[in-house]
């Protein structure tokens, strides 16, 4: 069964309460940090929400929301100071947050169509670039399924992260190429 994708711009009053239940699930907790006490994560929320440098996504499937997205410019965040990124340069961050949706087959779909989303927002985008937790195993396999390439550990003050790049031409190449093997 396919299911629909789709990525809604997050909203402070219509989501704040829903991603800080996410941030609570075990699984999310030792990678983001935030299972904060509510007015903490408010305030969090709100200053993140209203980043210029960033925008916070609700990722959904047959809309219903189900994971967070940070999409955000390297310019300007503290992952440029690790290598030399180009003035376009993206980033990502995710989480799947709902715990029905976990460890079904999901994360890769959707961080496909949101390097898609990103490239196809940014005709100039080169690189999209990734730091998970480098304890995060799951995850990392799932960014290479979709194209990333490990590059280096990085220290960030919040966790050593491995710094990943999923470039333009080769996303487009591995998922052109997978569309024709499909209509075949």
């Amino acid at each position: 069964m396919r299911h629909r994708i789709r990525f809604i711009r997050a909203e402070y009053e219509r989501d704040v309460q829903l991603v800080h239940k996410w941030m609570q699930e075990e699984y999310v907790h030792p990678f983001w940090h935030l299972n904060i006490p509510f007015p903490a994560f408010e305030k969090h929320f709100y200053q993140a929400i209203h980043d210029p440098h960033q925008t916070l996504y609700l990722g959904t499937i047959d809309g219903t929301p189900m994971s967070y997205f940070e999409a955000y410019n390297v310019k300007g965040d503290i992952i440029e100071s690790y290598y030399e990124p180009s003035p376009h340069d993206q980033g990502i961050h995710l989480l799947i947050g709902e715990p029905d949706y976990v460890g079904k087959g999901f994360a890769a779909p959707l961080l496909q169509a949101m390097t898609a989303f990103q490239f196809e927002q940014n005709k100039r985008t080169e690189k999209i670039v990734a730091e998970p937790d480098i304890r995060n195993e799951k995850m990392i396999h799932v960014f290479e399924k979709c194209g990333f390439e490990r590059v280096k550990p990085v220290t960030l003050p919040d966790k050593t992260g491995l710094l990943m790049f999923c470039d333009r031409e080769r996303f487009e190449r591995k998922y052109n190429h997978d569309a024709v093997q499909q209509a075949k």
